[in-house]
């Protein structure tokens, strides 16, 4: 199997060194977003609601270049910056499983890049 690097403008440029996501055979890994607009890379930080819909359509950019959707997410880590947060992040993240969600995990963190509050990862398969 080869390693192949998935990469597009619809999500924001990585902000270090690592890559949008690789695929790996059938298995995509997915690196945190956070809710920067693709379009003119600025942080959207109005609502945490906000956060997590651009957050999630950056994911959704991501999955697509790879010719996959939210039906192939297998496993989410969600980190937060406050897990008094969590319900209103969860309400918006189930929108994007309509069925069979994945499993995930939700880390309450001390900090993330750029300050936002809300960064998203993904494992999916295909």
């Amino acid at each position: 199997m080869e390693k192949k690097i998935i990469r597009t403008d619809n999500a924001p440029a990585p902000i270090g060194s690592y890559n949008q996501a690789v695929q790996f055979g059938n298995i995509l890994f997915i690196s945190g977003q956070i809710p920067l607009d693709p379009e003119t890379g600025t942080m959207v930080q109005d609502t945490i609601e906000r956060e997590t819909r651009q957050v999630m359509d950056n994911l959704a950019a991501i999955l697509k270049e790879a010719s996959m959707d939210f039906t192939n997410v297998l496993k989410t880590s969600i980190f937060l910056m406050d897990l008094g947060q969590f319900g209103k992040v969860n309400e918006i993240y189930a929108g994007y499983f309509t069925a069979n969600p994945p499993a995930r995990e939700t880390i309450q963190v001390a900090g993330l890049p750029k300050g936002a509050n809300v960064e998203i990862s993904m494992i999916a398969g295909k």
